[in-house]
């Protein structure tokens, strides 16, 4: 059964949407959500259609329901705002750059928190690496209950916080921490959407804060630098040295924090940004 666990913190006429990863939840995206809040800044951390249920929840959704729900949640929420940005952990990063593709007159930033287009980080086993043939094995009708689980460290330096994760999320409680894994179907499904997206890319004309561990376990820094060469719009690069995959909850989140509320607020509000630069 799938249970709701998306969050609200209502704040100014600027918002921030946050979409979680790949068999995540927007729990992981709170803290941040958090953070951005007491910045100013409204805060909506959706949920992407079939997940934090079960893995039959989640294969019965593809990339195209997945993003149908970011589509229409971004819509309902644009309507409350004068500014909205979106921010994405994984592949929700991927998915924000898609909306952000789709929809120049609706995005007006973006925060790419560990892009995931492969994963080819340096803890993959090495038969996840192949995943890029996940699409045609699928065509095939091979493997539809196979999965790839999550190893050590799951994404995360801090070791405090990996031993909370992954007591839920080996203890079942996927709405927590999501699934102890993907499942093939879902991992094919995503690589279809990343290959749309990668030749989308260009057509990204928003600003973009790309925030990526120069040690991602699960997706390397090659990610982001697709994501940088590929844009159109005007980059900034975070680069997290203390930090694995899940940089939403690692030991840097307060400085992504710090980093996105005055990447956002600048775009928000720039008159106000070149005040604070020239009191500085």
């Amino acid at each position: 059964m799938i249970q709701n666990v998306e969050f609200r913190l209502e704040g100014g006429r600027a918002g921030v949407m946050l979409i979680h990863g790949l068999t995540g939840t927007p729990t992981e995206m709170r803290l941040v959500g958090r953070g951005l809040n007491r910045a100013g800044f409204d805060v909506y951390g959706m949920q992407l259609a079939g997940h934090c249920g079960d893995v039959d929840d989640l294969i019965a959704t593809g990339w195209k329901d997945w993003y149908a729900s970011v589509q229409a949640a971004a819509e309902r929420y644009a309507q409350e705002l004068d500014h909205l940005f979106v921010a994405g952990l994984s592949m929700g990063a991927v998915l924000a750059l898609k909306l952000a593709a789709d929809r120049p007159d609706l995005v007006k930033g973006v925060g790419v928190y560990g892009a995931t287009f492969r994963y080819d980080g340096w803890a993959t086993p090495w038969y996840s690496k192949l995943s890029f043939m996940l699409p045609l094995i699928g065509r095939l009708g091979i493997g539809k209950h196979r999965m790839v689980h999550e190893n050590e460290p799951y994404g995360l330096r801090d070791e405090r916080i990996r031993a909370q994760i992954s007591t839920a999320m080996l203890g079942g409680d996927s709405a927590a921490a999501g699934l102890p894994g993907n499942p093939w179907p879902s991992l094919a499904e995503m690589y279809k959407m990343a290959a749309v997206v990668k030749r989308d890319l260009p057509k990204v004309t928003a600003p973009c804060l790309i925030a990526h561990a120069t040690e991602d376990d699960i997706a390397s820094l090659e990610n982001a630098r697709m994501v940088e060469r590929g844009v159109s719009g005007p980059v900034e690069m975070l680069l997290l040295e203390d930090s694995y995959h899940m940089i939403t909850v690692d030991r840097e989140r307060r400085l992504l924090i710090d980093r996105s509320a005055d990447f956002f607020g600048r775009i928000a509000d720039p008159a106000a940004a070149a005040a604070a630069r020239a009191a500085a």
